[in-house]
Parts: structure tokens; C-alpha cells; sequence
């Protein structure tokens, strides 16, 4: 059974009585949570408001049609037509608010509204894998040419300049060592780990994550030739595993970061491993790296150079790789037209999660090298089912440690806000509307491998 349209936008002239009592609760945040996150304890008001929530109530009902989620509305009514089938979950608590936010900034309302509590469900990943599977066609195509018009613009501060980008990545990965500590296995790896047997359809535990983590980084230093006196440049060091596994080769190994705390990090277990003596990690931006390297090796830091800084960064590597050498980079990529269609669009993961991040695809990496350099992709390798399976662990484990989160002083609303975010990441690797790939490049004229 549909609920009708006032259940959702809560902006008719007869608002039921479940609209009317949203409207006391605005949030589930406390008062100290409220000043942290006001864009998430007070949804939108405006002269525009209503007519957006009303649109965003017709959408949603529209999409939800062709999506395996059974929404349950507050008055019992249910949207979609499922028939008998056992789906997953999700519960709208404030219809009003949830509308509200969604007509005014999309995704990123979505997302607020799940950190507001105006909807929950007791299986995430289950409500959001069949939208990420539907993503391209959740809004009707006519109405996605206004995209640009009515949802939110890039913030200028957020663009990857060299002015701006220490400050993006600080936003991220300086919360708190301590924090990532508690959800990532012992190599403080945090990316895609590759399993020895996920290909037999099994569901790795927590005890496989550290050997495929390094099983990941071996593969990438063999791809890149890596070995016994190899001068490695490593771009975005994360917490050093990579560092410690090219030295332990017998690698010289030069590693670059933004992030303060990640470095000081990196820096304690390099010299605890006494290896400090082949691995130099410094707090500079890739675009200021000098030298020559025998091979550059780079795991998901793409996603945070934006696309308008794309050419730049191929050209530097370009520039800094020897005669004979070759780049190993691990990505994560998105199907080519989605990410022309999205490139413009400011989501809740840039907002709360990534500011200034982009996703790539493969035809445009080798677009942007074959015409702006001299690299080649060579080699390519897919492992998104693998990176589903990484966040489901990581996930799991920050949801049993809830507590000790938030005795590092991270509230409810940050949990809450995490939690959606790897949730989210899961659920678009699941549906295959995300990939990660480990690529190769060197250089002359090879045959495209895809």
C-alpha cells in the first residue's frame, strides 16, 4: 500500500497526525550535538522548502517502486509493492524532515537524515545496496539536467589547490590515529585488502584481513618491479605498512603525505622495525616532489587529487620516473558515464567524509595519461567484491566498539555518521556501481588491456 504524498512531504495543508508530531523532534541530537552538527539537527526551512519536499515526496515514492527495501511509514502504510517478500528495512520516523532534507540537498539530505534519526533500519548495508544498484536510474532522465540547478555547488575552499588540499586531507585522516586503530586490523591499512579465496564465494573473517592487506601491497610492489636497491616514491603514505614492505625488500623508499598525524604514525613504525635508514617520509604535496624513481607506487590517493588536477598528477609522475620504470596505482573507479554525469555534484561524502575527493574511471585515466603524458596503462585488475568484503569488516568491528569511540570523544551523531559512510562505501562495491583496480602504467605505445 503507497502512503500518500502528505505522509512524506508533510508540507500539505492537512498534515497527518504523524507529520505533526515530527515536527516537535526535529532531531535525535542532543543540545551539545546540535551546535556540532547544526546542518543536521535543523532541516531546511525556506520560501523553497515546501515546493522541494513535495517533488522529493513524489521522487522518493517513484524510485522506491523498483527497489528491494520495504519503507514503513509511521502511520504503518508501507511504500513499494513487494508482495510477501521478506526485504530489508527501512523505517521512516519523520517523514516531514526526511522530505525536507532530500528536496533540498539530494544525497546529501539522504545522508543528514539518517544522522538525524529521521529514518533507521536494522540492516544498512541491505537498505542501501538495491539504491546503489538503481542509482543511475532513481530519478527520472529528464529531470537529472537539473541536477546542477537545484542541488548544492563544489565549495571553492574544497578544491584540491595546493592552497587547499593539506586542510582537505587533515579533515579526514588527522581525526585520530587512535580512532582508525580501532576498526583497522594491526597494518593500519586502510584501502582494499585482496583475499586468498574470496572467489569461492566465501565470507572472509576478521583473521584473513591482515594477511590480504599485505597480500594487496605485494602485489603492487611486484607489478612495479620493486626489489633489492629500487628507489620507490610512494604518493599518500598512509600509516607506513607499504613503507615497511618495500624496505623489507630492500628498497629505498621516499613516501609522501599531507596528513600530520598519519606521518608521526608511519615515522613510529619505521623506525621501530629499524628500518628508518631506507625510508624517508616527509609532509609535502606530490606536485612539489623532485628526483627519480625507479618506480612509484600510489593506493587510493587518487580519489582526494580531483579530476582538475588529474593531468597534474600523472605529469609529475611522469616527470619523476626513471628510464625503464613503472607506476602501480590501486583506484577506485566508478562506470565512466556516471562519473560524467556526477562529476559536478556535491554529495554527502564530500560534505562529511572526503572534501574534495572525486572518483575516476578507467577510460578516463587512460584519457588523461595517454594525452597529457608519456605513461601507458598496461596491466589492470579488479577487485571491487574484494573491497565489499573489507568494508563489511571494518564496519563491523567500528559497530562493536562503539563504546570506545566514544570514549575517544567522537559523539553519537559522529557514530552514527561513520557508520552510514562505511555502509554506504559496502553497499556501492556490492551493487557494482564502485570498483577498485590495480593498475600499471610505464611508458611507450602498448595496447589498451581492457
Amino acid at each position: 500500500m503507497n502512503a500518500p504524498l502528505r505522509d512524506l512531504s508533510g508540507d500539505s495543508a492537512d498534515h497527518t497526525q504523524a507529520a505533526t508530531v515530527a515536527d516537535d523532534a526535529a532531531s535525535d541530537l542532543t543540545p551539545a550535538e546540535a551546535a556540532r552538527w547544526p546542518d543536521v539537527a535543523q532541516p531546511p526551512r525556506g520560501r523553497t522548502t515546501a515546493i522541494r519536499s513535495a517533488a522529493a515526496a513524489r521522487l522518493f515514492r517513484h524510485a522506491v517502486r523498483g527497489v528491494d527495501v520495504r519503507v514503513e511509514m509511521p502511520d504503518g502504510t508501507v511504500l513499494g509493492d513487494h508482495g510477501d517478500r521478506v526485504l530489508p528495512r527501512m523505517i521512516i520516523r519523520r517523514p516531514t524532515e526526511f522530505a525536507r532534507r532530500v528536496g533540498t540537498g539530494g544525497l546529501i539530505g539522504f545522508g543528514e537524515s539518517y544522522m538525524a534519526g529521521d529514518w533507521t533500519t536494522d540492516d544498512l548495508v541491505g537498505v542501501l545496496t538495491p539504491f546503489a544498484t538503481r542509482v543511475a536510474r532513481l530519478v527520472p532522465r529528464p529531470l537529472q539536467t537539473l541536477r546542477s540547478v537545484v542541488l548544492p555547488k563544489h565549495p571553492e575552499s574544497e578544491e584540491n589547490s595546493t592552497k587547499n588540499t593539506r586542510r582537505n586531507i587533515a579533515r579526514h585522516y588527522d581525526l585520530s590515529n587512535d580512532l582508525f586503530a580501532l576498526f583497522l586490523d594491526d597494518t593500519m591499512t586502510y584501502s582494499s585488502a585482496l583475499f586468498a579465496d574470496l572467489e569461492r564465494g566465501t565470507r572472509p573473517p576478521w583473521s584473513d584481513l591482515e594477511s590480504a592487506q599485505r597480500r594487496k601491497i605485494d602485489r603492487l610492489l611486484d607489478a612495479a618491479g620493486v626489489g633489492p636497491g629500487t628507489r620507490v616514491l610512494e604518493i599518500g603514505t598512509g600509516w607506513g605498512e607499504l613503507c615497511l614492505r618495500a624496505a623489507a625488500r630492500g628498497a629505498t623508499v621516499r613516501s609522501v603525505t599531507l596528513s600530520s598525524e598519519q606521518q608521526s604514525l608511519a615515522r613510529e613504525r619505521v623506525a621501530g622495525a629499524g628500518l628508518a635508514d631506507r625510508v624517508q617520509i616527509d609532509l609535502c604535496d606530490y606536485r612539489a616532489v623532485r628526483g627519480e624513481y625507479d618506480a612509484v607506487v600510489s593506493v587510493e590517493m587518487i580519489e582526494a587529487v580531483g579530476e582538475k588536477y588529474w593531468p597534474t598528477y600523472f605529469q609529475t609522475i611522469d616527470r619523476v620516473l626513471a628510464p625503464g620504470g613503472r607506476v602501480a596505482i590501486q583506484a577506485i573507479t566508478m562506470p565512466h558515464d556516471r562519473m560524467v554525469a556526477s562529476r559536478s555534484t556535491y554529495t554527502w561524502v564530500h560534505k562529511y567524509i572526503f572534501p574534495g575527493g572525486q572518483l575516476t574511471s578507467l577510460k578516463a585515466l587512460d584519457a588523461v595519461t595517454r594525452r597529457r603524458t608519456s605513461l601507458r596503462l598496461i596491466e589492470g585488475e579488479a577487485m571491487g567484491a574484494h573491497y565489499a568484503e573489507t568494508l563489511r569488516l571494518w564496519r563491523e568491528r567500528f559497530t562493536a566498539r562503539r563504546d570506545e569511540v566514544a570514549a575517544l570523544g567522537f559523539d553519537a551523531t559522529f557514530r552514527r555518521m561513520w557508520e552510514f559512510y562505511l555502509a554506504y562505501s559496502e553497499a556501492g562495491f556490492r551493487a557494482g556501481y564502485l570498483d577498485v583496480h590495480q593498475l600499471v602504467f610505464a611508458r611507450g605505445a602498448v595496447e589498451d588491456p581492457r
